[in-house]
């Protein structure tokens, strides 16, 4: 009934690399409607959760010399903070903006989570947190978490870019004791974007959960540091070349260096050299055992040779280490449990994958749910879920296929309300 799924290149922002084309074998679908809690927008001069009515329009300013400065208009945010496990939230939680690792509290959350602040804002009441960070910055300081200067700089005056650059370097988080935030990238952010980032979602600290960043590498001695900041540097100037050399350099002076490895497996895939990038992520685990990164490697390795069975088992070791930050393994790992007909596994890791992306960087869950949906016999269900695809990316690759899917369940849903109506009359 169902063509085909094949699903084309996929862009992971936060990790930073490419899903590359993977077949899906043919299959129904199924299960979980709706999207990330939205809430209410903030519209120009509504006033935020700091109690400010503030005009959106730019701001004219007088120079000493006497002449007008435009300033940029500033920029609203709205969305919700939640628990990943449900529980409700007991007090007010602190909205922070951290731009080049300096925290800088925005505003806070209402009883229910929600929260509409103005980026910049200076009338927030900042904690200990924003001069203990290294920064230099304290209470006033206009440097604290500035975004596009240095922990250490000073703020001259109005940014030039206007909207355009002033957070490039900045995401914002939830901050909540013993809890662990998702983090909103600001990254060309301008005033007139509609301002609901959706919903950041908290998860409580474990002490048993693996690392976004190797603790190991960190203790990597002096030299070693400096041939893989050589490595990296060369790696964004495009010499790959260089940047190989530098990062073996920097495993040979110290072999426990994790981050190194996996950067010189990245490059090795890259250049079509399969078994010396297994190699090095598998060095990578070797060194840190925790450091999920080079996990999540192998796994997108996997997908492209269609080693479903593989998929699912380092993608289930990535999720018992870190079950917060990876929505991408959850699908992976719905995908792969679904091509070895696991389908009720498949549901579960899919429908995860779908409360944990809560920025909707991951639409094909949303047709995965829908075929394992349709596969059960729960047609309203998948029509919801092909519906949201086309709801968050219209234009996806997977657009054409999921719409003729959303017209083959539509008619059978259709067909049994007729039968029901029949039988009713009768």
């Amino acid at each position: 009934m169902f063509p085909n799924v094949y699903v084309r290149t996929i862009t992971i922002a936060a990790a930073g690399w490419l899903l590359q084309p993977l077949l899906l074998q043919p299959g129904l679908g199924q299960n979980r409607g709706g999207g990330a809690p939205t809430s209410t927008g903030t519209p120009t001069g509504a006033t935020t959760t700091t109690g400010r009515t503030t005009n959106t329009s730019p701001n004219n300013t007088t120079n000493p010399n006497g002449t007008s400065t435009s300033l940029p208009p500033p920029i609203f945010v709205t969305g919700r903070v939640m628990i990943d496990d449900g529980t409700p939230l007991t007090e007010a939680v602190v909205i922070q903006r951290v731009c080049g690792g300096s925290p800088h509290a925005e505003g806070y959350t209402d009883g229910k989570g929600f929260f509409g602040i103005e980026l910049g804002n200076k009338n927030v009441m900042q904690d200990a947190s924003e001069f203990e960070s290294g920064s230099g910055a304290g209470f006033g300081s206009r440097s604290t978490g500035s975004p596009g200067q240095s922990q250490s700089g000073t703020n001259s005056g109005p940014s030039t870019g206007f909207s355009d650059r002033r957070y490039q370097n900045c995401d914002l988080q939830a901050k909540l004791p013993g809890y662990r935030s998702q983090v909103i990238n600001l990254a060309n952010r301008r005033s007139m974007d509609d301002p609901n980032v959706g919903t950041i979602l908290l998860h409580r600290v474990g002490t048993a959960e693996g690392n976004t960043v190797s603790a190991v590498s960190l203790a990597a001695p002096k030299d070693a540091r400096r041939a893989y900041e050589r490595g990296m540097d060369a790696l964004k100037k495009k010499k790959t070349d260089d940047a190989v050399k530098s990062l073996e350099k920097a495993v040979d002076l110290y072999p426990a260096y994790a981050a190194a490895w996996q950067e010189l497996g990245k490059l090795q895939e890259g250049a079509n050299h399969p078994d010396a990038a297994r190699k090095s992520f598998s060095a990578a685990i070797q060194a840190d055992p925790k450091f999920t990164g080079p996990y999540l490697e192998l796994a997108v390795m996997a997908l492209r040779e269609k080693s479903w069975q593989e998929v699912s088992e380092i993608t289930e070791r990535i999720v018992k280490l870190n079950p917060f930050d990876y929505p991408q393994a959850f699908f992976f790992n719905g995908v792969a449990n679904y091509n070895l007909k696991n389908m009720e596994a498949a549901e579960k890791s899919a429908a995860q994958a779908e409360k944990l992306d809560t920025q909707h960087l991951l639409p094909q869950v949303n047709q995965l749910l829908g075929m394992l949906m349709a596969h059960r016999k729960d047609y309203t269900g998948a029509a919801a879920q092909f519906r949201n695809y086309l709801k968050v990316a219209p234009d996806g690759p997977q657009a054409a296929e999921v719409r003729t899917q959303l017209v083959e369940v539509e008619k059978i849903v259709a067909g049994v309300a007729a039968m029901n109506q029949q039988d009713q009359e009768k």
